[in-house]
């Protein structure tokens, strides 16, 4: 399975990509059409209510020619040179826009005769939307992430020629174990503590009941988005996962493996996926991904401390390495009607330690320091590392609440201010161990991802050639060190800062 058949087999095929205005789905997009310009057509599901407003919504976020008047679709810029003055011709060639929503069923596309020749021209379906907020509503959630592989997968199956359906899930769906995680697909109605009684349409059948009940009560939007976001929470803990995204992406992946039947289907599950190592450019990035909020306060002389212990590894993977890896998974699996869920990722084979990824940043935004307003460097300083949650609650207890108490307060203005501050503090305070709650167990996750069936698509590649390059997914070849120092946090300051 070398390179020239891998990209000879996307030749003449024609592929729905969902949520194609995510990160990742834009650079499946651009990859497809730079290595391969004799694909026959790419269609674009795009969430809007009709075909006007999503081509509207392609040129302002996807289309290339727009690139130079909004930053952060530079992604196609190479191609964009590549095909000069035909560029809009063969876009419009190759690209087709596709108003719906995955949340609906028949992916809520109402134009029958697009739909029919959907359903006899395309040979692949890769599903990348979701909705990846770790506190989502619960029902949005559920909507997305589970429900929505479903139509999907129901969609699938209408397609006569189909030969692929590869969905993008995450490897966090195994939960807050320690030690190596095997990529083993998961089973309906499994959880990670051993609880019985989850089902799926019981979910939903919860969530429409609270629904009710919460309009009964005529509470505000504000009320009714913070009780579905608790109950998300709270359903996600009762069976093991720590939060609602990584719960309903399992419940989405158990419903695929219950009911494709014998389609061929591929789990993809990466792991946290950053700025592209080498394609179509190193360093290109969109929206503030889970290390970048670490070195945008870095850069901007915010960060005060850092929650984690340095010496547990970040499982990191650029974002060309996850598409690469998608690619020959689609191709290694045409018309194999077979359930194989694949992590992609780099703990096992390429480990590094959050103290590098702290080191790194420090470093850079010391030799290349913000400007500020007033036209001064920003120093940054090394922060305080709290390898416990203990420890960092005790630093916030000192920072936020501890200062105000004990306070004698001489006059009733100087007791409303200091009330008024109090309240304040406390607010952030309770704000800053939600977060801790939602994002903490990442923090301290102490296990590793094997890959071995990601290593024998690998092994399976012929190696030596130059080409390789091209469809690279080995984590192996990176330098750490040198990916945040010269490609990463460059690219993170350029397409992240404002």
């Amino acid at each position: 399975m070398d390179l020239d058949f891998i990209i000879r087999s996307l030749a003449l095929k024609s592929i729905l990509v969902t949520g194609s205005t995510g990160f990742l789905a834009k650079i499946f997009v651009e990859k497809v059409l730079r290595v391969q310009p004799d694909v026959k057509r790419l269609y674009l599901l795009l969430r809007a209510g009709d075909v006007k407003s999503a081509t509207q919504r392609f040129e302002e976020e996807v289309k290339p020619f727009t690139l130079f008047f909004v930053i952060g679709k530079e992604v196609f810029r190479v191609l964009r040179e590549k095909h000069d003055s035909g560029f809009d011709s063969f876009i419009s060639d190759k690209v087709t826009i596709v108003a719906g929503d995955i949340t609906y069923e028949n992916l809520g596309i109402t134009d029958r005769s697009l739909n029919e020749e959907m359903w006899g021209e395309l040979d692949a379906i890769i599903n990348v939307a979701a909705t990846t907020n770790f506190n989502e509503r619960y029902d949005v959630a559920l909507h997305i992430n589970t429900l929505g592989a479903k139509h999907v997968l129901e969609f699938a199956k209408q397609c006569v020629k189909l030969k692929m359906l590869l969905h993008v899930s995450t490897a966090f769906v195994s939960g807050e174990k320690a030690g190596l995680i095997l990529e083993k697909p998961l089973h309906m109605g499994d959880t990670l503590n051993g609880r019985t009684g989850l089902d799926i349409e019981s979910e939903v059948k919860l969530v429409e009941e609270r629904l009710k009940e919460l309009r009964a009560e005529g509470v505000t939007g504000k009320a009714e988005t913070i009780a579905m976001k608790e109950m998300g929470i709270k359903r996600a803990r009762l069976f093991g996962w720590s939060n609602t995204y990584v719960f309903t992406k399992a419940l989405g992946e158990m419903l695929l493996g219950h009911l494709r039947g014998n389609l061929p289907l591929v789990i993809l599950r990466p792991t946290i996926i950053t700025s592209t190592y080498r394609e179509p450019f190193p360093g290109w990035i969109e929206g503030t991904r889970t290390i970048d909020s670490l070195i945008v306060g870095y850069g901007k002389g915010k960060l005060q401390c850092f929650m984690g212990n340095p010496d547990l590894v970040g499982d990191l993977i650029p974002g060309d390495m996850v598409v690469n890896a998608m690619l020959v998974m689609m191709v290694a699996h045409w018309n194999q009607p077979s359930e194989v869920p694949y992590h992609v990722g780099s703990s096992v084979r390429n480990p590094v330690q959050y103290s590098v990824i702290v080191d790194c940043t420090y470093n850079y935004f010391c030799k290349n320091p913000r400007i500020d307003k007033n036209g001064k460097p920003i120093r940054v300083y090394r922060v305080p590392v709290f390898d416990t949650l203990s420890s960092f609650h005790r630093y916030l207890g000192l920072r936020y609440t501890l200062p105000l108490k004990g306070l004698r307060l001489v006059n009733a203005a100087f007791c409303q201010f200091f009330d008024r501050l109090y309240n304040d503090l406390n607010h952030k305070y309770n704000f800053v161990l939600r977060l801790i709650d939602i994002y903490g167990p990442y923090l301290f996750f102490e296990g590793s991802f094997d890959d071995i069936n990601t290593e024998r698509l690998r092994v399976a590649m012929k190696d030596g050639s130059k080409e390789t390059k091209m469809l690279c997914f080995d984590p192996k070849c990176i330098d750490w060190e040198d990916y945040f120092t010269n490609i990463h946090i460059p690219g993170v300051v350029k397409y992240l800062f404002k």
